[in-house]
């Protein structure tokens, strides 16, 4: 009896242990990224789950436009998401409509715009605004994203140089795909987006900088918990984690500027 009592007392504490471990307690948390921030959260993914034993199930997504994978209208089609890293004018957007969890946004980091053309190729200078007028008059053709700063191309920085008629027949907003894949196969002469995501191509570009300052547009992109997460505490961890400044070296060199660091 006294070996029996000892054996079960055994299994318990065993058992009560197992209980008490992180693994007991790991969830599935399922993250949809837009492209800006995308390289970033690969690299921090991998530390996070072995940090926490948590499983990160990880989706894309641009922060707006129509296209099926767009971040908005996933949540709007009701799909299983946790945590969403996008635009920060996006998401606070759909914080509005309640679709986000109120208090859980994190600012991650700043992403400005640059240009790319494919390897090898001449490489025009775009270091002031009328250098950069002219690298766009001279293309035969310049792509840019349907997203953020492929609105602000498109809406802003064409009238801000004084060029959108002269450019109506050379330009090509692409959806869904890299810019960066569109310079890279030749299709574009030139391509222009967040610097994070045309460093996310690789190779097959040569990247030829930022736009100046004068009309260079930053981009924050944030983190939040979706409303109706069925893991929230889970996902704000992943949100803190993303944002900690222990990550800002695994972040600017994805091309972006950590946010804390502001």
């Amino acid at each position: 009896m006294r070996h029996s009592a000892l054996v079960t007392h055994l299994s318990n504490a065993l058992l009560g242990l197992v209980l008490l471990s992180p693994i007991a307690h790991s969830a599935e948390i399922q993250v949809v990224s837009s492209g800006g921030f995308a390289a970033a959260y690969k690299q921090l993914a991998a530390d996070f789950e072995k940090e926490t034993h948590h499983k990160l199930v990880s989706g894309w997504g641009p922060s707006m436009g129509t296209t099926k994978n767009a971040i908005p209208l996933r949540l709007e089609r009701g799909e299983t998401i946790d945590v969403v890293i996008m635009v920060g004018g996006s998401l606070d957007e759909l914080m509005s409509q309640g679709k986000l969890l109120a208090g859980s946004k994190v600012v991650l980091a700043n992403s400005p715009i640059a240009c790319a053309v494919k390897k090898g190729a001449p490489k025009p200078d775009i270091s002031t605004v009328q250098k950069l007028r002219a690298a766009f008059l001279n293309a035969k053709t310049i792509a840019y994203s349907d997203s953020a700063s492929g609105e602000y191309i498109k809406k802003e920085l064409m009238d801000k140089l004084g060029i959108a008629e002269q450019m109506k027949d050379k330009v090509r907003q692409i959806p869904a795909t890299p810019v960066g894949e569109i310079v890279a196969k030749g299709e574009a002469e030139l391509g222009c987006q967040q610097r994070s995501e045309l460093m996310a191509v690789g190779g097959g570009i040569d990247i030829i900088g930022l736009l100046p300052d004068d009309v260079q547009l930053v981009t924050p992109f944030s983190a939040a918990v979706v409303a109706k997460s069925k893991v929230p505490e889970q996902a704000k961890a992943l949100v803190d984690f993303l944002g900690s400044p222990k990550n800002a070296n695994t972040i600017r060199a994805t091309g972006l500027e950590p946010s804390h660091l502001e």
